[in-house]
Order: C-alpha cells, then structure tokens, then sequence
C-alpha cells in the first residue's frame, strides 16, 4: 500500500493549493475521510470551509453537492420525494440532496430540529426513508457540516446525538499573514481549486479504508485509548462526557493515522494526537467551567496530561 500512501499524502499537497497555510487541516480532514468518518467544522463564514470540501471532491474523484441550510429546508429537500409525471400517469421518485459522495451541509446550526433529523439516518445508517420507502445512498457517502458559532444570528446548538455522529471537529480559523499574501496573489480569471484533478479514485479510497482497518494495535494502547475517552466522563468540569462511539472513532482516526505516516500499527502519540479532534464536540462543559471560561480543549489537555501514556512506541 506504500504507492496509495504516497498519493493520499499527494492529496494533501494538492489541496494546500487551493487552502493556504492549512495543511494540518487538510490532513485531519482526509484522516476521517479515509476512516470513513464525517466531519464537523466549527467555524465562521468565508474562511474557506466550501473550498475545503470541492478540494476533496476533485482530488478523490467523489461527486459532490453542497446545501444551505436555513429554516426553511424541509427534510424531503434531503431524502427526496415524488412528483407527478402525467406523461407516465404516476408519481416518480426524484432523490435528494444526500444522493451523492461528498455532501457539504453548509451552517447546520441554522435549519430545524426535523431537518437535522433527515440527515442524521443519512449519516449513520448510509440510507433515506422517504415516503416509507428506504434507499441505500451512494458508496462512499461523506458529510463535511459546518455549524456558525453559537450567538450568530438563527443558530442553536446541535442535538447531542447528532453531534455524536461526527467523527471529527476541527476549525480552519483565519489564515497566517504569509498565507494570506499568497492567497491574494493567487487571485485570477480562474480559483486554484478548478486546476485539481483526481489522485484516488473511489476504488483505491475502499481499498485503502481496507487497510486501515487491518493496522494492529497493541492491548496496551487499546487500554490507553479506552482511559483517555472514560476520563472525561467523571472530570470535575464536564457536565457530560464522550460516549462509546467516541472509543469507535478514536480507534478509525488513529489507525488512520499510523497508516499515513506509513506504520502497520498504532501508537500512544498517534491516540493521543487524535483524541482532542476526536473528543472535542461531544463534551458539555458544566457552570463551574464556564464561570471560569475553561475551554474544552485546555480541559482535554488536562486528561491528556493525567491518563498514564504507555511505553509503546513499536509493534510487539
């Protein structure tokens, strides 16, 4: 698999063509893509969330469709429904939004309750019931959301169930002044992310997700991954803390991990490099935390800094 290692890292490059100065970004994203995990940005407008996920699109060969949401996108917008086509003399199926590879749900935060709920079966299950009918959605089915910060204008928080379902969050935030500069430079007729072209095809993404799932980790590190994830269930700051599918995703994103630095097996930094990304959005600080503005990723380096890093550094 060293030759699709070496693409998936082409990947990356080439993506930080169209992204400046988000390189640690980038790669964070096609981890949990090559895990087969969405993708939660948390973020606010015009820092390039939409160019991230065209970038992808084009580099990994997936079709892609992008949805706006606002309170008036109803569910059927997404799963689809039937209209009535008098040349056939009944009604037809037109599939919705989630029908494709790459699906970016733009500012989540902003549309209903009802609406989120669509999605959420789209995300865990690969499938929509509409109309009582349930239909399987392509392979691979990926969904990079992105949610305003809470207080912006129409937004309210995400269900915690449906924050569970994201494998990852991260936030791209503004670019460095150097990437800045090359972002106006780059300026034309035509955007950097029209000149990508496919590196992966769907093909070499199973095959690859095939691999990952065969990188060995040692009972060790399992142990250590499993304490870092029950840890932030009794911290003294936390109102709740990251369920089992955050142990599920943990174990993908760090597999994930060692494969792209092209190991066989998986590492205590490789855990610990993926926790906060992994843990970030599925904890609730409680009003001791607030009142004394304790964000939750210096909450997370506290765990990281308590839980007992295991001297495992190679396979055994």
């Amino acid at each position: 698999m060293d030759r699709y290692a070496q693409r998936a890292a082409e990947v990356v490059r080439q993506a930080g063509r169209a992204l400046f100065g988000k390189e640690r970004e980038i790669r964070e994203v096609l981890l949990s893509i090559l895990a087969g995990g969405h993708i939660l940005l948390e973020d606010i407008p015009g820092v390039g969330k939409t160019t991230l996920a065209m970038a992808f699109s084009k580099t990994l060969d997936l079709d892609y469709r992008r949805v706006q949401f606002t309170p008036d996108v109803l569910p059927s917008d997404l799963t689809g429904f039937s209209v009535y086509r008098r040349e056939r003399e009944a009604f037809v199926y037109q599939p919705g939004i989630v029908f494709c590879n790459l699906l970016l749900a733009d500012e989540l935060n902003r549309t209903s309750p009802k609406t989120q709920s669509a999605l959420l079966e789209a995300m865990q299950e690969g499938q929509v019931t509409a109309e009582g009918v349930t239909r399987k959605l392509p392979e691979p089915f990926l969904v990079i959301a992105t949610q305003n910060p809470l207080g912006s204008a129409g937004t309210q928080p995400l269900p915690e169930s449906e924050a569970d379902r994201f494998a990852v969050s991260l936030s791209l935030g503004y670019p460095d002044l150097e990437s800045e500069l090359s972002m106006a430079r780059s300026v034309g007729i035509t955007r950097p992310v029209d000149n990508l072209s496919p590196i992966l095809s769907r093909d070499e993404l199973a095959a690859i997700q095939t691999a990952i799932h065969d990188v060995y980790i040692h009972d060790k590190v399992y142990r250590y991954l499993a304490e870092l994830v029950r840890a932030t269930r009794d911290h003294a700051l936390l109102l709740q803390g990251a369920g089992p599918r955050a142990t599920i995703a943990l174990v993908k994103l760090s597999k994930a991990a060692a494969w792209y630095e092209g190991r066989d097996f998986v590492t205590p930094s490789d855990v610990l490099g993926q926790f906060p990304y992994v843990a970030a959005h599925r904890l609730t600080r409680n009003a001791d935390a607030v009142a004394r503005h304790v964000t939750v990723r210096e909450i997370l380096r506290q765990i990281a800094g308590t839980v007992r890093k295991p001297p495992i550094e190679a396979r055994r």
